[in-house]
């Protein structure tokens, strides 16, 4: 049974990643769905006897979160970097959150990509958090250790080294990140803020 499916992203020629780091990017996410399908599958089958199965379920459930994950944070990624660069709308809900929160949209970027330079295999995240009223930048290891619970995504950078291996060298993850932001649809980012609501 199919229960999650692949979503198709409509990104163009981008400055500093290349088609192919796209390309192969897009095969590990379709790997995660698929691999998502597989596992949700499997937990149906051996939930039908959870004693006799105890060990594997276990197992088989701890694994969800890491190809879920994979699956959702790809797509926030990809989302971002569909349709051409946007810059970010002055007037909009988000940009004034920011404002708010950071007290410039400067001192926002310069953090968020402070965090994106941490050492080892994971992700730089914004999440809106509801309950504080609060916007917070967050590591995420690998693709689901250390979500910030009942917070929501707003904008996922993958500071995993498939993300940029074919155009920089690990040491240069910096030109990679700055090509992000080069490349960001800040109209989908309001879009997954202002979705929240």
């Amino acid at each position: 049974m199919e229960t999650f499916k692949v979503k198709e992203f409509n990104i163009g020629e981008l400055k500093g990643i290349s088609s192919k780091t796209i390309e192969e990017h897009l095969k590990l996410y379709k790997g995660y769905v698929n691999n998502a399908n597989v596992i949700f599958n499997k937990l149906q089958e051996l939930k039908s006897d959870p004693e006799k199965n105890a060990y594997i379920l276990a197992e088989t459930q701890r694994r969800l979160g890491f190809e879920f994950g994979g699956m959702r944070n790809h797509e926030y990624y990809f989302s971002s970097l569909s349709l051409g660069s946007k810059e970010i709308n002055k007037e909009g809900e988000l940009y004034k959150k920011i404002i708010e929160d950071w007290g410039s949209f400067e001192t926002f970027l310069e953090h968020f990509k402070f965090v994106a330079m941490t050492r080892g295999i994971g992700w730089s995240m914004l999440y809106f958090d509801k309950h504080s009223n609060k916007l917070i930048i967050s590591w995420l290891d690998e693709q689901h250790i250390g979500h910030l619970a009942g917070a929501s995504i707003v904008l996922a950078l993958d500071m995993w080294e498939h993300s940029y291996y074919l155009d920089y060298v690990p040491a240069e993850k910096k030109k990679y990140i700055e090509a992000f932001f080069a490349n960001l649809n800040w109209e989908v980012i309001e879009e997954n803020f202002n979705s929240i609501f």
